[in-house]
């Protein structure tokens, strides 16, 4: 660090951040990968052998627009009086199977219902 800031001193050029891990991804091969096969930014970066900041990066330069991120639950959608009043009467396997999704889903849920935070139903 201390040969940086004397070369930042004596006015010379450095160079920050760590080199890119691959060439960027040209548009061709964005919209290919991203746009007609519906891949991931991840999955993208992987088969082009660079960062997904690498491909974040191209998408934003080259104007195409990025999807957004994965879809949310199905409980956000559900009317909170009737969510708890299924967990009453169904438990949580009942309320999950009647909700359409895990249980694991159910109980991630209500662990954010403890901790405070936003709620399904609630937003």
């Amino acid at each position: 660090m201390a040969r940086i800031k004397y070369q930042e001193a004596a006015g010379l050029e450095v160079k920050r951040g760590r080199p890119p891990s691959g060439p960027p991804p040209g548009k061709g091969e964005l919209i290919k990968l991203y746009v007609k096969e519906g891949r991931t930014v991840r999955d993208v970066a992987a088969a082009l052998g660079c960062s997904k900041d690498a491909v974040h990066r191209a998408l934003k330069k080259f104007g195409i627009e990025v999807r957004p991120p994965a879809k949310r639950s199905r409980l956000w959608k559900v009317d909170r009086a009737r969510f708890f009043s299924d967990l009453i009467e169904k438990g949580v396997e009942g309320t999950a199977t009647a909700a359409g999704v895990s249980k694991r889903t159910l109980q991630y849920h209500l662990a954010k219902l403890r901790k405070g935070k936003t709620s399904p139903g609630g937003r």
